[in-house]
């Protein structure tokens, strides 16, 4: 059995993300890249125009070419923001962040997604057989000079999808095999570039939860894997198909 993490090293985990989170705030007037214009043209995008649109709207060059969980997720970032600035939400996109406001609301959604970082990795804390530094682990994670540098900087939202990609480390350390699995398939569906650990997922599950079983019930499980793993495209993509945008992905 697993062992389970201590109150003491979840308050500490807790105290770590909320420094980090102060810090986050220092950089919120610092260098933004072209990620920042794309991000927040997709928030724009993603709630002022119905999903059928996501994929052809042409009145920026920064069209949308991630996977369509990415493109829920920024519209789930969006819904505060007109009461916050109109403008957040406006197509065409200003050419300028309209105030101090407009950028602060859009750091603070990439500081507000860490949450999932934070809970993914105080689980597989939990899951650690071997501890004896599990604050450490932590505060490797919570403080990445990476992540500092590439979301709160730059721009972008890897911690948040790091923090599927921990979840389902999680799962799998877990034994749930089936729900790692299904996770790292809306990971896939969220960003296609974690496409080259596929491999890798396949073969683990592949043998760990298919082969040794028996050949009857082993092909159940592989069924049962395939199925759990298309429910999550076809979630993902067969709006957007419906929609006929299929062309726009494979232009992209």
């Amino acid at each position: 059995m697993a062992a389970t993490s201590s109150p003491s090293t979840a308050a500490a985990a807790m105290w770590a993300f909320a420094a980090a989170t102060c810090v986050k705030l220092l950089l919120v007037p610092t260098y933004r890249s072209t990620d920042f214009d794309v991000h927040r043209y997709w928030l724009a995008l993603t709630h002022a125009l119905p999903a059928r649109q996501w994929y052809t709207d042409a009145s920026s060059q920064w069209t949308l070419d991630y996977p369509p969980f990415f493109a829920y997720f920024s519209r789930l970032l969006s819904l505060p923001a007109p009461f916050v600035d109109a403008s957040l939400v406006a197509i065409p996109v200003p050419a300028a962040p309209s105030s101090s406001v407009y950028i602060l609301y859009l750091r603070l959604t990439v500081a507000f997604s860490d949450l999932l970082l934070l809970a993914s990795v105080l689980l597989l804390a939990r899951d650690a057989r071997r501890r004896q530094r599990p604050f450490l682990a932590l505060l490797l994670v919570l403080w990445s000079p990476a992540l500092l540098i590439v979301d709160h900087i730059h721009f972008q939202y890897n911690g948040f999808l790091m923090g599927l990609l921990l979840l389902s480390l999680h799962f799998l350390e877990q034994g749930k095999d089936l729900a790692g699995g299904v996770v790292f398939a809306a990971l896939l569906c969220s960003k296609h570039l974690f496409l080259v650990a596929a491999p890798v997922y396949f073969v683990y599950l592949f043998r760990h939860y298919c082969c040794g079983r028996g050949l009857a019930r082993g092909l159940g499980r592989l069924v049962l894997m395939g199925a759990g793993v298309v429910a999550v495209f076809a979630m993902a993509f067969a709006p957007f198909v419906y929609y006929g945008q299929k062309k726009k992905w494979n232009r992209s």
